[in-house]
């Protein structure tokens, strides 16, 4: 299809359409994500392209609610874009398929996933606000798994547009590859001409965009225009030694050689292209789209995806079915819709797959190329396409689903551990189980929603990348699903210990008709850590104890830490029976601390005496008398109660690094180290848990957004002194409550 051809889709309510739709070649595929901080406008870029490639006779806005991309209800809401949406172009007689991604850092997963499917990126930058610190975690994404690079600066409209001053930061954070393809003749409200350096032609604009008019570039332009040229030229022949070769003898290359040593220069990463464009105003989104028609890299140009199995997967029409589930929505009038990735073969529609991943079959009864909410049916999708299915049975995010003697199985997204924590609950309380299949649901959606059913803190917990990004699963859980929800604080994962040995013997006996209960512990604890000697000698008061181990047993536990219990007992006081009792014991109270009811962890205990009776003695006796000479010992111990540390590193602008220390700080956190990357300051330091349950909310608010942190589970350390205190006597009044 011609780009001036209109497309059949005009009506925004309907949500499927039938034509017959051209099956497109691997090699006429091109996959790109379109990228960008929160407000760079890549939703309104996309209206503009559709509307350019004549998917849409109207561009949408965001304020009207009438966007391809931004259709989901929580998004008209919000107002900006909270999920990825496909949307395909013809354009050139190729197919461009673009996932437009959320902006906004709570909701990176898209991006990530985006980024994994595609073959390059655009990112959009506000040409007002320039090298935000969301443009560079994005750029990092695409930089680790090597995806090509093209740059947008939108906004040039704007009042405080500056496009020599966005330039330069980009220079500056991004490096030398940075190589411009246009520069605009002013900026501000009245940008509407600019100079393309590849084709060497002037662009200009009526006051409502659309199609430009092309002129040769005016005298006094001409020799920044060659000395950008030139520059352009130098980086394209750089990719090629033919193409260098002849650079190096005539200093220039014609369009279609400039186009080749761009397109290895993309794959390579050698070149990042930047264009002009002010989408609101449909002002040189035709020339970007052109460019990435003719030069960008197709699906076969890239390397091949490699499985778990480490074999290379070609993208080719003729070899076996294997396809990519990479996102799960439920849609508006729909249901459920899966939306995936051709890896290798061809797709037709009644197709029967296997799910490798879950070990069920599926039916592809229709399948169908996507443009926002509207679907269109289509015979088949060959190797490199992207469509969708709707109501799979049994295929989820992440799935791999291959034709019969295929064993394909894919695996390489990665995504950002959780940075925001919730505990959540229904309001009533019968609709716990119907809440957790909806939570299920939606990590299915969107993997970067986790959820834990916490046997230790008694909550579900609901983790994402910030506060935002979890507002907008209550969102969804309360309008969409009719629900409603509470969100509260969650409860730290504690740990308790010992920091010395102490000696306790506890006696339980129990009388009343019949047989009784009979069992007495003598045993001592101590600190454990790994490596240490075996017990030898300890002295209690003016008492001394000789051990001598007969056999030691290290209980690895599943939250961390062991514990390791030697058997000194001699003389047959305690029959070796009833050790696995009194273990038991002992782990009751390792599964529930005496300071707070917390995990313990990293304690050794020596069992070195103890009373047994001929009749009443039996495994509940000596259980519950371990258990109870363990808590007096641990008690007598120096115990501490240690909290969850993490590692965190913030990204700040340096006009606010000030005020973001302070505020760390004043959470009990140490800072481990600064310096400067591109432009921003690196904060690194060591946090409690308990002082992050606000920390995205905070930054965002003292930085105006304009920051981003990540956090690693450290390690466990004591916590100071009045905290503890403050926690025993928590524990304390809430078990007199009980």
């Amino acid at each position: 299809m011609q780009a001036e051809n209109k497309h059949p889709f005009t009506d925004s309510v309907t949500r499927f359409k039938s034509y017959t739709m051209k099956i497109y070649k691997t090699n006429e595929i091109k996959n790109i994500a379109l990228l960008g901080s929160k407000g760079s406008g890549k939703t309104t870029l996309a209206e503009s392209m559709l509307y350019e490639c004549g998917v849409i006779k109207r561009r949408g806005t965001i304020e009207a609610g009438n966007t391809v991309c931004d259709y989901f209800p929580v998004e008209k809401e919000y107002g900006y874009s909270v999920f990825s949406t496909v949307f395909y172009a013809e354009f050139l007689n190729k197919k461009l398929n673009v996932i437009d991604c959320p902006g906004a850092d709570d909701f990176v997963g898209n991006a990530i996933t985006a980024l994994n499917v595609t073959d390059t990126g655009v990112i959009v930058i506000n040409g007002q606000y320039g090298v935000e610190v969301g443009t560079q975690n994005i750029f990092r994404t695409a930089s680790s798994i090597k995806k090509p690079i093209i740059f947008a600066i939108n906004q040039l409209d704007g009042e405080k547009a500056d496009y020599d001053n966005v330039i330069e930061q980009m220079k500056e954070v991004f490096g030398s590859k940075v190589v411009p393809i246009q520069y605009p003749l002013q900026c501000g409200p009245g940008f509407n001409a600019m100079i393309d350096v590849l084709l060497m032609k002037k662009y200009s604009w009526g006051p409502d965009g659309g199609v430009p008019v092309i002129e040769d570039i005016p005298a006094e332009e001409m020799d920044r225009a060659m000395e950008l040229h030139k520059a352009l030229v130098e980086a394209a022949a750089e990719n090629d030694e033919g193409l260098m070769e002849k650079f190096f003898e005539t200093e220039h290359l014609t369009e279609d050689e400039m186009r080749t040593g761009i397109r290895k220069g993309l794959i390579d990463r050698s070149i990042y292209p930047v264009f002009c464009v002010s989408a609101a105003k449909d002002m040189g989104v035709r020339r970007m789209m052109e460019f990435l028609g003719n030069v960008v890299p197709f699906v076969e140009d890239m390397p091949a995806p490699v499985d778990t199995a480490g074999e290379a997967v070609e993208p080719k029409a003729d070899g076996p079915v294997s396809v990519y589930m990479f996102k799960t929505t439920v849609e508006p009038h729909i249901g459920e819709v899966s939306y995936f990735k051709v890896m290798s073969g061809t797709l037709r529609a009644g197709a029967d797959l296997d799910n490798v991943t879950r070990g069920s079959k599926e039916r592809f009864a229709q399948i169908f190329c996507v443009c926002g909410q509207i679907k269109t049916a289509v015979d088949a999708l060959e190797a490199g396409d992207i469509g969708a299915a709707v109501k799979l049975k049994d295929a989820r995010t992440g799935n791999t689903l291959d034709e019969k003697g295929c064993e394909y199985e894919f695996d390489f997204i990665k995504y950002p551990a959780p940075k925001y924590q919730r505990a959540v609950r229904p309001v009533t309380e019968s609709d716990a189980e119907k809440l957790n299949v909806i939570l299920t649901r939606m990590h299915e959606e969107d993997p970067t929603w986790q959820i834990e059913q916490s046997k230790e803190l008694k909550q579900t917990i609901v983790s994402g990348q910030g506060e935002f990004h979890l507002r907008t699963l209550k969102w969804r859980v309360e309008n969409n699903d009719k629900l409603p929800i509470v969100f509260e604080e969650p409860k730290i994962p504690y740990r308790e210990t010992i920091t010395k040995a102490a000696r306790a013997d506890y006696r339980h006996k129990k009388q009343s008709g019949g047989a009784g209960q009979f069992g007495e512990v003598h045993l001592v604890v101590e600190p454990y850590f790994e490596g240490m000697p075996a017990p030898d000698t300890y002295r209690f008061g003016n008492q001394e104890f000789k051990m001598n181990v007969r056999d030691t047993q290290e209980i690895p536990l599943a939250w961390g830490g062991k514990l390791v219990v030697c058997n000194a007992i001699v003389g047959g006081a305690i029959d070796a029976r009833f050790i696995p009792a009194i273990i038991k014991g002992l782990m009751d109270r390792m599964e529930q601390g005496p300071l707070t009811g917390s995990y313990a962890r990293d304690v050794r205990v020596i069992i070195y005496d103890g009373k047994m009776h001929p009749v009443d003695s039996n495994e509940i006796s000596f259980r519950l008398a371990g258990r109870n000479a363990f808590s007096e010992a641990f008690r007598n111990a120096g115990p501490k109660v240690l909290e969850p540390v993490y590692d965190v590193e913030v990204m700040v602008p340096g006009d606010v690094m000030g005020d973001v220390m302070s505020d760390l700080q004043g959470r009990r956190a140490i800072i481990m180290g600064m310096n400067s990357e591109n432009g921003f300051e690196v904060i690194s330091a060591k946090v409690p848990l308990k002082e992050m349950a606000s920390y995205s909310t905070a930054l965002s608010s003292i930085t105006g957004g304009r920051s981003s942190f990540t956090m690693k589970f450290s390690g466990y350390e004591l916590v100071p002194g009045d905290v503890q205190d403050k926690l025993l006597k928590d524990y304390a009044e809430k078990n007199a409550d009980e």
